[in-house]
């Protein structure tokens, strides 16, 4: 490894962008992974960061995944390959699990981790031309390690998903908009800004309640429909009489759009 950072983080208001910095293939190193997993506690705990953009150096890759050189070192490091990924999961679920959404950029390869890291984010955008996306982990004689099988599955349903990962499909951003891999396609000269704009837009909800609605829709594909139910009230209930309730319910009587405070 170089001296070079191996994550960047940008900050346009309420808006952070975290950046894979090893481009162009943007691998997911093991000092990437220990920063990103630095990074993201940190910004669970900053009140100031409304929404998150993940993106990969420059335009012409996300990320091609694990840097599968470095495994013999993370196992010496860490004590197993188990270990390794253990980490890659953590900080995987910690992500989907933040209190304030996050924006995955995708453009050229996103291939194996590639992809799992975007698909525990709240949101998937993706390059019309280029994007080549996909688990392909069957060419190596291995299967999706970071949670990507059943994320995907939960994404996209079972059939894409068998049929994505037994082939080792590697798909185009308008097929993955096509299955619901992701939210939105946008030519590459207009994704990134338009990422931006997503995250701005996000950034200015009301806090609370993004953080009540997260909990509930994250919550609700992996527990039985009562507790799903359980946790929308829990986000109802807190937002109840609340600055930013107000607010909404002034601004829908006055017909205009409401200003939320960044701390409601």
């Amino acid at each position: 490894m170089t001296d070079t950072p191996p994550l960047l983080v940008e900050r346009r208001g309420a808006v952070e962008t975290i950046v894979l910095n090893d481009a162009p293939r943007n691998r997911m190193s093991l000092e990437f992974m220990d920063a990103l997993e630095a990074e993201v506690e940190r910004v669970a705990s900053d009140a100031s960061v409304r929404a998150v953009v993940i993106r990969g150096a420059g335009e012409e890759h996300f990320s091609v995944g694990m840097d599968l050189k470095q495994l013999p070192q993370g196992i010496e490091r860490m004590g197993s390959a188990e270990a390794v990924f253990d980490q890659r999961l953590r900080v995987l679920s910690a992500i989907e699990n933040l209190p304030k959404p996050v924006i995955a950029v995708l453009c050229g390869y996103c291939l194996g981790g590639g992809l799992e890291l975007p698909l525990a984010c709240h949101f998937r955008l993706a390059a019309a031309e280029g994007a080549r996306i996909g688990l392909p982990e069957m060419d190596l004689g291995a299967v999706p390690a970071w949670g990507g099988s059943a994320r995907l599955t939960r994404c996209v349903g079972r059939d894409h998903a068998l049929d994505l990962i037994l082939r080792a499909k590697k798909i185009s951003g308008p097929e993955a908009l096509r299955i619901g891999l992701v939210n939105e396609v946008w030519p590459i000269g207009e994704l990134f800004d338009r990422a931006q704009a997503l995250a701005d837009e996000l950034a200015a909800m009301p806090a609370l309640a993004v953080e009540g609605v997260l909990r509930a829709v994250v919550g609700a594909g992996e527990q039985p429909l009562e507790e799903g139910i359980a946790a929308e009230r829990r986000a109802v209930l807190a937002m109840m009489g609340s600055d930013a309730q107000r607010e909404g319910m002034r601004a829908f009587l006055e017909k205009r759009k409401p200003v939320f405070n960044q701390d409601s």
